[in-house]
This record gives C-alpha cells, sequence and structure tokens, in this order.
C-alpha cells in the first residue's frame, strides 16, 4: 500500500483536545467531527486539508484522553497517513483500530516542512520528501497491522 500527499507540520504534545476539542465530542458524525479537527490549533486546516495529505508531528502526538474521536476526525477529514516522532499508546491503538495508517519516523519528522509532497510505502515502510528528494526510513508495519489496515480497521478485519 501507498499514499502520497502533501505534509501539515504540528510540534511536540498535540493533544486529543487539540486534535478535536471537547466541546464537539457531543456528535458521533465523522463528518462533523472532521469539521472541527486541528481547529483550535491550525484554524485553517479544515480549509487547506485534501483528500491524501500527511500530517507529521513530534514527541508524544495524540496524548491526552482516549478519546477515539481524535484518529477518527484526523482520518475523516482527509489525511492518510500521521507521522511523528512519538504517538501516545492509546492514540496508536485507536488509529490502528479505525485504520487511519501511522508511523514513527524521527528523522522524518525533523526534516519533513509543512507544505512538502511525500509518498509513503508502508510494506517498507520508505517515506520519500519527493519535495526535497530525500528518503526515510520507518518501521513498517507488521503483517498482523497490514491485514487490519488493508481491511479499514480492527472492527472490517475480524469480520
Amino acid at each position: 500500500m501507498e499514499v502520497k500527499g502533501f505534509i501539515h507540520k504540528y510540534g511536540d504534545n498535540v493533544d486529543t483536545d487539540v486534535i478535536i476539542p471537547a466541546r464537539h465530542l457531543n456528535t458521533s458524525n465523522h463528518k462533523e467531527l472532521a469539521a472541527h479537527c486541528m481547529e483550535d490549533i491550525d484554524a485553517d486546516f479544515i480549509k487547506n486539508v485534501k483528500q491524501g495529505d500527511i500530517m507529521v508531528a513530534g514527541f508524544n502526538f495524540g496524548c491526552g484522553s482516549s478519546r477515539e474521536h481524535a484518529p477518527i476526525a484526523i482520518k475523516e477529514a482527509g489525511i492518510d497517513c500521521v507521522i511523528a516522532k512519538t504517538f501516545a499508546r492509546i492514540f496508536y491503538r485507536n488509529s490502528i483500530n479505525i485504520g487511519l495508517p501511522i508511523l514513527e519516523c524521527s528523522e522524518a519528522s525533523e526534516k519533513i516542512k509543512a507544505g512538502d509532497e511525500v509518498s509513503i510505502n508502508f510494506d517498507s515502510g520508505i517515506i520519500n520528501n519527493i519535495t526535497k528528494n530525500e528518503r526515510y526510513q520507518a518501521l513498517p508495519f507488521p503483517d498482523f497491522i497490514k491485514g487490519i489496515m488493508d481491511k479499514g480497521g480492527l472492527l472490517s478485519s475480524i469480520k
């Protein structure tokens, strides 16, 4: 599986309250959640994001509460992958559960800039920065996670 898109870049410790503010958690409508994704840290995110774009962040992305609304909002907004130095464990698990690909790669997190065009091969873990003609190596997904992702998340893979 491979994706290609443009980068939206954020820093360290982006918590779930920033990804989807608690005031919007009274809906289970995924499109409504996406409409408010990142609004407290990046008011223009939802206007600028395009289907297939990629999000890059620093350390501890998705920290805070265990709400699965956060990866749902990101995925529904159009993001095809999140790359970070590290992820909060519950965010990591929730992302896999809903079929949002996430990769840990310090070098990519440091070198990729907002607006860069990047392609990602999930089988090899190779991240190509097309804009800068650079290549970074993330750990590829193990086969069992690839299977979950290929089916769109944990529940779909169980069915």
